[in-house]
């Protein structure tokens, strides 16, 4: 789907955070494909966030830039506002696709560490939906879309912050679906090993081909596809649609 030109989000205003590289390039090209207008959010790269947009404007499509660090409670709960006002309408599609990744057992997570990770990727998450929920006008649809992790089904031991934060971002995409609706569907994306992370590019590992039942990775693509396959299903609220060729029925290898 992320990759036909069906214009089902036209006249759609849509926020994603981190969009500016990665995962989230792929999500800002599909909805814009599919016509949304999209506001891209950064931080600290704002030249991969401008390539970005200037994609979409190459495609005849409309984006917008705005930054911020999400770990800032102030930032993350103004950010919606300042999205709206950069591209002069309301947003009606929230993705939360910006998160930080660390290593770390239970025994070796500093208290800094543990507040970091569930800054921007838990009580982040809370407050852009938080504001955006109060910055809606009329009554049609209106979306959050979660990027969550496969670890927050089948949590483990490693990266311990990260992962208790994803778990916490599950109940947050549930709860969500009860309290906003029906004005507002919450849903989720759980991903497999998509891409391995920029800090340890040669040292991660990912699960082998071999224990994954489609014996595929999930690409960027793949991500985006699913995630217009949420955004184009109005019966679905308080799901979480995994994103891994199967890795979730399976143990951690």
């Amino acid at each position: 789907m992320a990759r036909e030109t069906r214009k089902f989000l036209e006249g759609r205003t849509a926020l994603v955070t981190g969009g500016g590289r990665r995962i989230g390039r792929s999500l800002v090209s599909a909805l814009a494909r599919a016509g949304a207008t999209v506001v891209v959010h950064h931080h600290t790269s704002r030249d991969d966030a401008q390539a970005t947009v200037a994609g979409v404007e190459v495609l005849g499509g409309r984006a917008f830039l705005v930054d911020g660090d999400l770990a800032d409670a102030r930032v993350a709960s103004a950010l919606c506002g300042r999205a709206a006002e950069r591209c002069a309408a309301p947003l009606d599609i929230l993705v939360n696709n910006a998160s930080l990744f660390a290593a770390g057992s239970p025994m070796t997570t500093s208290a800094q560490e543990w507040d970091a990770q569930q800054a921007v990727n838990l009580r982040a998450p809370f407050l852009l939906a938080q504001a955006f929920a109060r910055q809606l006008v009329g009554d049609g649809p209106a979306d959050i879309v979660n990027l969550n992790d496969g670890r927050a089904l089948r949590p483990g031991a490693d990266h311990f912050a990260y992962t208790i934060s994803k778990v916490g971002l599950h109940g947050l995409t549930r709860s969500l679906a009860v309290a906003l609706g029906p004005r507002v569907r919450v849903n989720e994306l759980a991903l497999g090993a998509v891409l391995p992370p920029e800090a340890q590019p040669g040292g991660y590992q990912r699960t082998p081909r071999e224990a994954i039942p489609l014996r595929r990775y999930p690409t960027p693509e793949d991500v985006a596809d699913a995630l217009l396959y949420l955004l184009a299903a109005p019966a679905l609220t308080g799901q979480t649609l995994s994103v891994d060729g199967g890795q979730h029925l399976g143990p951690w290898s």
